[in-house]
Order: structure tokens, then sequence, then C-alpha cells
């Protein structure tokens, strides 16, 4: 394990807009909060790559010897279809049109949410509360913040009052933006009459009759506002004060913007330290889009039955892919950007295997040392993991050259480059190598050496046309037949 404190990091800070040193509140001690997943459908790729960027940034601070609790929240109620407080909380309308209860909902989503981000080979959180685990604490801090004189109670719902706030604060500090350019850009929605103004959002919302998920409170059996719940839960667990909050980019504004100015106005200081953001992921160059049909889902990328994608690929691959763009560039899916990654990420696997039979000399003309650090510096680097994966195929090209004989490495340096190869590729990046996996490779090696048989008697029986087509087949899949005198053999791409 390499110690934090020999290796110094840069952030991205979305507060600032620049890259600061990493410096945390409590030295060796790291509070990270991301915002999760709103389990009412399917979890969409683009929260994938999100979660995958955290996970990845978990990993590296993990592997530095610092003590991380990883907080990742479910919501299970109170978010809205319309960030402007109007519109059905998403969970009760899904269970509406399904005639089921809203946690039947709940519990079929995170199942599906924790199925997929295993399959991706995302390592869980510390802890991972729920906004309707947390009631009692919402409560709580609703209160603080009207007694604070920064929210006010209409007809059973409480607001917070952005003007009030903003008088002695910056709302739009993380985000940019000023408000009174939000005041001259909102037009008057139905269902806002009872805020004192358009940019006042709901701390809490008086249930109507018909709304099955409620709990008792000082104002009226209603349900927290969805801004609400990641105060609460990232500052129960992480402190009033904690290190990094993430999410993707787009809950920038007005979801983080919202939080900075609950804790301010409920505890009178700035609640996090680093903000960082993950950016979009499109789809062949647009937005990702159910409406619009530019969209595909994880199951449908990873089977491969889909109209968009002309084959299924592996998790590992689509987390290589990920990690070769830096998580705050947008990264634009598509099935050529997959095919390349693929077989760079087949190239990087053959060369971990080589690794293990490279020959050793008595002296090294490759710097192992330097090649190591470089990688580091990638990582410290906000975290750049395409100049991590850039320095990975440099380590490909010497191990090449070591197998030919074009350079030498001693075994002490080897030692320390197997290490380091593992430590980078499986631990930081994330992958595996499923070529290691006996049993898939014996399956694979049981299927080929069947239709290797069977292509034998097709040539035995002058059937060069089916000979021929189980060949061209198995290379479309990336299965390359060897014929020699001694049989044929078989090798992946």
């Amino acid at each position: 394990m390499q110690p934090y404190n020999n290796q110094q990091i840069k952030i991205y800070n979305s507060l600032t807009g620049k890259k600061e040193i990493f410096e945390p509140i409590n030295n060796g001690y790291v509070g990270m909060y991301v915002c999760g997943p709103t389990v009412y459908s399917n979890v969409h790729l683009g929260n994938v790559r999100t979660f995958m960027s955290f996970d990845m940034v978990f990993r590296y601070l993990k592997h530095l010897g610092y003590k991380v609790r990883y907080v990742r929240n479910i919501t299970d109620a109170g978010h809205l279809e319309n960030d402007a407080d109007v519109g059905e909380d998403k969970i009760t309308k899904k269970a509406r049109l399904e005639e089921i209860e809203p946690m039947e909902i709940v519990q079929r989503y995170t199942v599906d949410f924790h199925n997929v981000v295993a399959t991706f080979n995302l390592l869980p959180p510390s802890i991972e509360p729920t906004a309707t685990g947390h009631i009692i604490e919402q409560i709580e801090l609703i209160s603080s913040i009207i007694d604070n004189g920064f929210a006010y109670e209409v007809n059973g719902s409480v607001y917070f009052d952005v003007h009030k706030y903003n008088e002695t604060n910056d709302y739009g500090i993380l985000s940019k933006r000023k408000l009174e350019d939000l005041i001259h850009n909102t037009r008057a929605l139905d269902g806002q009459s009872d805020k004192k103004n358009p940019q006042d959002f709901a701390l809490w919302k008086k249930a109507e009759p018909t709304h099955i998920m409620r709990w008792p409170s000082p104002w009226s059996d209603g349900f927290p506002g969805w801004h609400l719940e990641c105060t609460a839960m990232s500052t129960k667990y992480l402190g009033e004060q904690f290190d990094i909050h993430g999410g993707g980019m787009d809950l920038k504004f007005p979801h983080h913007e919202c939080e900075i100015a609950q804790n301010k106005a409920a505890k009178g200081q700035d609640p996090v330290k680093y903000w960082m953001h993950a950016n979009m992921l499109e789809l062949n160059g647009s937005r990702m889009s159910k409406s619009s049909g530019n969209y595909i889902n994880p199951a449908e990328l990873l089977s491969g039955k889909n109209d968009i994608m002309s084959k299924a690929y592996s998790p590992s691959v689509i987390r290589f892919f990920m990690m070769q763009a830096a998580y705050r560039s947008v990264l634009d899916l598509t099935d050529t950007g997959l095919l390349a990654s693929e077989k760079g990420f087949n190239r990087l696997m053959n060369a971990v295997d080589d690794l293990q039979n490279l020959k050793t000399s008595n002296t090294s003309s490759f710097d192992v040392k330097e090649w190591k650090q470089a990688c580091y510096n990638a990582m410290n680097d906000d975290f750049n993991t395409p100049i991590l994966i850039a320095n990975l195929f440099e380590a490909v090209t010497q191990i090449n050259a070591i197998k030919e004989g074009s350079v030498t490495i001693t075994k002490e340096d080897l030692d320390t480059f197997k290490t380091a190869i593992h430590v980078f590729v499986f631990e930081l990046l994330g992958l595996k190598n499923v070529q290691e996996s006996e049993e898939g490779t014996n399956k694979l090696s049981g299927a080929v050496e069947l239709l290797i048989k069977l292509r034998q008697e097709a040539r035995a029986n002058k059937d060069f046309a089916l000979s021929d087509k189980i060949r061209d087949e198995l290379a479309e899949v990336g299965i390359t037949l060897n014929d020699s005198r001694e049989g044929t053999t078989f090798s992946t791409n």
C-alpha cells in the first residue's frame, strides 16, 4: 500500500473552478458523500458512469492509506417529477401505474441497482442510507432552518426562503448563477401559489389525500423535499463539514446548490470542502433519452440484445471504455469506441498474462520506479485515468520488449512491476481479467474445440463452405483458428 502522505492529490473543485491540493479536514480520514439513485426505474448507464467514477476515487483514496467513509444514499421518497416542486412523486406515480405498493417499486429497483453496480465491479459504499429511514433527522433540520429565519410554513408545507437567504449568503455560489437572472428567467407555474417566490423550494410537502407515502410532522402529514434528504443523511454520517461531495453534473443546480443553502441556513457554515461532478454520457453523439429512442440500458449493452451495438460487451470492457475518458469530460458511447476499447482491453490482459513468465536479467534497462511514479502522477492529477491507461500501454510495450529480449529487467524490478500492474489495473481501475476465469476458459475451450471438430469433419466430407463458415464466424467474434501440421488451435483477439 502506498502511504497517502507520499502522494499529493489535486482535485478539481467545482466550487472554486480550479484544481486544489487535497487536504482532508481530519488528517488520514476522508468523508465522501455521493448522491445515489432514485429507485423508480432501472438504473441509467449515465448513472452507472457517475457511480463508477466515484468508485474509482474511493478505490484510490483507500489504496493510498486513507480511512474513507463513503456514503451513497438511496432516494426512496420525495423526488417529484419537476424541480419546481410540482407533479407526482416519481416512486408513487410508478406504483400507481402498476397498481402495487410504492415500497414494492423501491425494492424492485434497489435490487436492480445493486445487481448492476456489482456487475460492473463497483465496491459497496461504507453506508447506504435511505431517505425514508431518516425522516426524523429531516424534520429536525427543517425546524432549525425555520428557527433561523430561512424557511416558512404555508398550509402544511414548508419552503426555503431563497431571497431571505441571499441577503446574507450567495445562492448560486456553486453553479455560478445569479438570483437576479433566475428571477428574470422564471415563469409562473401552476401549483406554486403557496410560495413567496418561484425560486423557493420545498423542505416539506403536505400530502394530498391520495398520496400514499406520508409521515407525521409538526406541519402536516407529508413527505420531505428531495434536496433536504441528502443534507440530512450526509451530515448525520459525515459531520457538519466533510471532505468530498460528488454526483452527476446535472445535479449541480438546483440539487447541490440547495444542499449548500440548507446547510448554511441550519448550521451557519459551508458543508463541503471539495465538490466533484462527473460529466454526462452521450450515445452516438446525442443526449441519451428514452423519449427520443436514443437510449440503451445496461442489460441491453451487456447482452447485445439491442439495435444500436453490433455485439455484446463484457462489464470490464465497458468499464475500461469509461475509464479511458476523464470523469469531468463528456463521454460518447459508440459501437466503434467500444470495439476499440475491447481490442485495447484484450491487449492489456494478454500482457498481464505474459508478465508472469518474463525472464529476468542481472540489470534493468527499463526504469520501473519512474514508470510507477508516472502512474501515480496521473492519478494524483484529479484522477486522470486516461493518462494512467496510456502509462499502462507503455508497460505493455515494455513487457513485449522484455519477451523479445530487447529490454532487460531484474527479478527485484519484475516483482515491483507485477505488483504495480496488479494495483493499477485491478485494484484502482477495477477491471477483471476475464481470461483468468478458469470456469469461463474451460467452457470457451470446450465450445471452440467442438466447433473445430465439426470443421474437421466438414473438411473430411469436402464441405468446404461449412468449414469456411465456422472459421469466419469464429473470427467475427474474436476467435482465430490456426491450422498447422499438428492440428488446429485457436487464440482470442
